[in-house]
């Protein structure tokens, strides 16, 4: 047995029943255009709408309804529809804009910097995570030297720690430096401490490495105080940037960088910066993670979103220079003067941004990940417009 139809449905086909002597009779003046309208939308509501005892399609067939009983409901109904219509068309064309994506560039150089202040890893290619660049088991700024009361030590207070390299090999991690034997101890030590440490006045944890990578350390920079290693793990509480640095949003985290989780700068501003120097620098002075070739100097001032392979960065700030740039990555000796005055003879930020900026000189953009993905050398970037 045919399966009945719901009433309204079955009023209206009645109803329609009846107006087909409209097409004999021309004395009986035809129904309105919006009956016509609703009329069809019932019939291909019986036809769709597959759970027949649902409360949606009650809710539809009663409305459809009441607009075949009462015309002014109809047009009120019809009406409506021209509006929702209309308002996404609008919304369409001035709201939703196609991307479009324009070359501006290649990836050079990709650099990992696991130690804060450590000498760069450089790799051909490395997963680009919400964190920052990973490489194996070596994440960017995931380790950090401290005092004793755990307040962070960069290269500012200790420039040679810039000749430190960190690495990683079979689960054990790898200290070298110049005229030092190698120290190699666990990547994981549940057993030792954890430290409450002190990065830019902002609270954060690390594992501490042991007193065998604390007494290389110490040994190293030559220094009449003591110094820890302390390794960031995924279970500890990260560093929210947004708290000292307003531009970030609030949702952004990073474990021991400065601010943002990616650095990126190109050759050709290196370049230009070298230019005016007596001494050329490299783009390890500068400490990013992403280098570009093939784009004019300081062209990425103006990237505020790009795609590198399947990764997408959003440009949050550019990079506000200090005395760490006067520690030559080669020797670990600081000049305290340059390439940092001739920064500040033309790379100082516009008035309307000195409250960002204050008299830090501009070198490099800070990105954050708006998608993950791997980066490799040799990919191209991309701009993205809409």
């Amino acid at each position: 047995m045919p399966e009945k139809l719901p009433p309204a449905i079955r009023r209206e086909t009645r109803r329609s029943n009846r107006r087909s002597i409209h097409s004999t009779n021309p004395c009986i003046d035809p129904p309105p255009p919006e009956h016509l309208l609703f009329s069809t939308l019932a019939t291909d509501l019986s036809i769709y709408v597959k759970d027949r005892n649902s409360s949606t399609e009650k809710g539809l067939i009663d409305l459809v309804a009441e607009g075949l009983t009462d015309p002014s409901k109809a047009a009120v109904l019809l009406g409506g529809a021209v509006v929702t219509l209309l308002a996404l068309g609008l919304g369409y064309r001035f709201l939703w804009r196609p991307e479009k994506l324009l070359r501006v560039g290649v990836v050079s150089q990709l650099l990992v910097h696991p130690l804060k202040s450590g000498r760069a890893v450089h790799v051909a290619l490395a997963e680009c995570l919400k964190f920052g660049l990973k490489f194996g088991e070596l994440q960017d700024r995931h380790w950090l030297v401290v005092t004793e009361d755990g307040h962070m030590v960069t290269g500012r207070q200790e420039p040679r720690l810039v000749l430190v390299s960190l690495s990683c090999q079979e689960g054990k991690v790898c200290l070298n430096g110049p005229n030092m034997e190698e120290v190699r101890f666990p990547l994981e030590q549940p057993e030792n401490r954890i430290i409450d440490c002190r990065v830019f006045s902002t609270d954060i944890q690390g594992r501490d490495c042991g007193d065998e990578a604390s007494r290389w350390l110490t040994a190293f920079l030559g220094a009449e105080k003591t110094f820890r290693l302390v390794h960031f793990e995924p279970q500890m509480k990260p560093r929210r940037p947004a708290e000292s640095e307003p531009q970030f949003s609030q949702h952004e985290k990073v474990a021991y960088p400065d601010y943002g989780p990616v650095m990126l700068l190109s050759d050709a501003s290196v370049k230009d910066l070298s230019s005016k120097l007596d001494r050329p620098v490299t783009a390890e002075r500068f400490r990013p993670n992403i280098v570009v070739s093939d784009c004019e100097a300081f062209e990425e001032d103006s990237w505020e979103e790009i795609q590198i392979g399947s990764v997408r960065l959003q440009r949050v700030m550019s990079c506000g220079r200090c005395i760490f740039t006067t520690v030559d990555p080669e020797t670990g000796i600081i000049n305290r003067k340059e390439p940092l005055e001739t920064l500040k003879s033309y790379r100082l930020c516009d008035p309307s941004e000195k409250h960002i900026y204050k008299s830090a000189p501009l070198f490099g953009q800070l990105l954050t990940v708006k998608k993950t993905g791997i980066l490799q050398v040799g990919d191209v970037v991309y701009k993205i417009s809409r």
